[in-house]
Formats: structure tokens, C-alpha cells, sequence
């Protein structure tokens, strides 16, 4: 196949190989703002600039004019699935996935240990000059439910488990004997396992069938004093529900990484909350991220150049790459 025209979505700079990519393809490259005059006439799309919702608006009302390709710098894709582009049973949809794996699972322990050893409250009396020797909590025998079982919640499965955590899964069909999760919950099971869980993970995907899926209901069968860790999509959470929670005292904090909407709102009662942690999205951000996905890029570049088959093909009905472990599945 050809690929004699790529737009590449960027944001601050483009991708680290681009040289080589432009030796194989004629390559523009786009702020948002630009996207929809470059768009027409493309043979694909890559969109480094992973978060970015221009694409949907920008979306060649011709089909025929549309890119064949979009490759997306990210796991989850739920920026690109609008009708235009889902229906088209010609354009092919790939994603980042196995980049963020590892990081992810890396800072979801951290955060975790932050919140047990209150590691936000150590360095705020260090900066009063304050001495205030206490307590903190052990993680080890401590429960953890990770709510999404594909590759990312399996990273954070096994590097929570080697910890000394209990760790179960939470998915739509219940199974035994995972080699990560051991147990996974499905909705017959869900309400205990949240009802029992010292830790709720969050690393599902966004997509229709997990928008909003952690309600009012659903934090208030959370174990009294759990806390909330969230590196899937902000979405998945009823912000206002879990200000309440919090602010109740029916959860004991929260570590968030996503939000309904980025950057969080300065109003947000979220930036305040005692117990809470706010980054910025950054969950699978480490030095040499974006190599990595530069290169899972040019791979199938190359691919598509030679005919072959693509890596990490999305099913655009489900947001999923199939053949892999699926996030909130079996």
C-alpha cells in the first residue's frame, strides 16, 4: 500500500525520527488549528499529539478524502471514535499499546504508597519546618481491586501483588485463575469486591460502556476509609459523586490522574480536598516514552509501506486491540 501523503498532529514538537519517517512519506506537519486544511487528500494520519480532540471536527465530510490510516500516540483511542471515522470500514485504527504498561503500574504504586505513608503531608511540614514524627500504614496485606484487566491493569496487578497486596480484578465476565488477578469480578460479584477493597484502581478505557461507570452507587459500596486511584480516563468518574464521598468522609482520599475535563478547572473542589492527589496525566510519562511510540509508529509504517499486517489493529465497535487480554473482559 502507499502512504504518498501523512499528517502528523502535533502539539509542542514533532516526533523524535522524523527524519526517517518523511525519507518514506511526503509528512505535513499540523497544529489543531490546521487540521482540517490538511486533512482532504491524506493517505493517513499519526497523532502525536495523543490527547487532542481536533480530529473528530476536522473529519473530511468525503470519505473518499479521508486518510485510509490513523495511527494514535496514546493506548486508549476514545478521542477517535466518532461515527465519521468508526463507521468507515476502510480506514484502519492503531494504537501505543505496550508503551505505558510498566509505567503506569510504576506510578500506581507510588501513589499508592503516597496516600499510605502520607508521604503529601510529610513534605507539607517540611516545608513549615515542622518535626511531627506518626504513624503510617502498611500496604502489604492490604486489598486492591484493579478495575480494567488488559495490559495495563495487568502490569499494575503484578507489581501490586509483588508488594505483599492482595489483588483481585474487575471486569463485565467473573473467571477464576487468572495468572495476574487471580480472581476477577463481574457484575454478580462487583459490589462485594468493591465492599471489601483497601485500594480501587481504575485502568479502563473510555468508551461507551465504562462512561461514568464509578456513579454515586458505586463509591458508596466502596469499603468505608478506601481510597479511589484513577490512570484510566477521567470520565469513568462522576467527579461531583466522589467530591462527595470525600468530602463526606466515606473515602478516606483519592489519587487522580485524569479528569473530566484537562487541565483541571482552578474552581474544582478537587485541587483542596485533603487526602487528594492531582497530577497532571502523567501516569506513563518517563524519559523515552515518546522514542518508543516514534518507533512502534515507523514499524508499521513500514508495514503499511510492505503490505503487511499492521500492529495493534483496534476494533472500532469496542475501542479494544483484539487478541489482547481485554480491558473490563474476558
Amino acid at each position: 500500500m502507499t502512504v504518498k501523503r501523512l499528517v502528523v498532529l502535533y502539539e509542542h514538537a514533532p516526533p523524535p525520527n522524523a527524519e526517517r519517517i518523511e525519507r518514506l512519506a511526503d509528512t505535513v506537519y499540523v497544529t489543531g488549528d490546521e487540521l482540517a486544511r490538511a486533512l482532504p487528500g491524506a493517505d493517513a494520519l499519526f497523532t502525536w499529539r495523543t490527547l487532542s480532540t481536533a480530529v473528530a471536527g476536522a473529519w473530511p465530510a468525503d470519505r473518499h478524502a479521508a486518510p485510509r490510516w490513523v495511527h494514535v500516540g496514546a493506548a486508549g483511542v476514545d478521542n477517535l471514535l466518532f461515527p465519521a471515522l468508526v463507521n468507515d470500514p476502510d480506514v484502519v485504527l492503531t494504537n501505543s499499546r505496550g508503551v505505558y504498561d510498566q509505567p503506569i503500574a510504576e506510578y500506581v504504586l507510588g501513589l499508592i504508597l503516597a496516600m499510605a505513608k502520607d508521604l503529601p503531608g510529610m513534605v507539607e511540614h517540611q516545608r513549615r519546618r515542622e518535626w511531627r514524627p506518626r504513624d503510617g500504614e502498611r500496604i502489604g496485606g492490604r486489598t486492591a481491586l484493579v478495575w480494567g484487566t488488559g495490559p495495563i491493569g495487568r502490569a499494575i496487578a503484578r507489581l501490586l501483588r509483588a508488594t505483599g497486596m492482595k489483588v483481585s480484578g474487575a471486569g463485565r465476565t467473573a473467571r477464576t485463575g487468572d495468572p495476574d488477578f487471580g480472581t476477577v469480578h463481574g457484575p454478580a460479584t462487583l459490589t462485594a469486591a468493591l465492599g471489601g477493597a483497601d485500594y480501587v484502581v481504575l485502568a479502563a478505557p473510555l468508551v461507551p460502556a465504562t462512561r461514568g461507570m464509578v456513579d454515586a452507587a458505586v463509591l458508596a459500596a466502596m469499603k468505608p476509609g478506601s481510597r479511589l486511584v484513577n490512570v484510566g480516563r477521567g470520565a469513568l468518574v462522576d467527579e461531583d459523586a466522589l467530591i462527595g464521598a470525600l468530602t463526606g468522609g466515606h473515602l478516606a482520599g483519592a489519587a487522580l490522574d485524569v479528569f473530566a475535563e484537562e487541565p483541571l478547572p482552578d474552581g474544582s473542589a478537587l485541587w483542596d480536598l485533603p487526602g487528594v492527589i492531582v497530577s497532571p496525566h502523567i501516569a506513563g510519562d518517563v524519559h523515552g516514552w515518546q522514542d518508543e511510540v516514534a518507533a512502534i509508529f515507523l514499524e508499521n509504517l513500514h508495514r503499511r509501506l510492505d503490505g503487511r499486517p499492521l500492529l495493534n489493529v483496534v476494533d472500532k465497535r469496542t475501542g479494544y486491540v483484539p487478541g489482547a487480554p481485554v480491558p473490563g473482559s474476558a
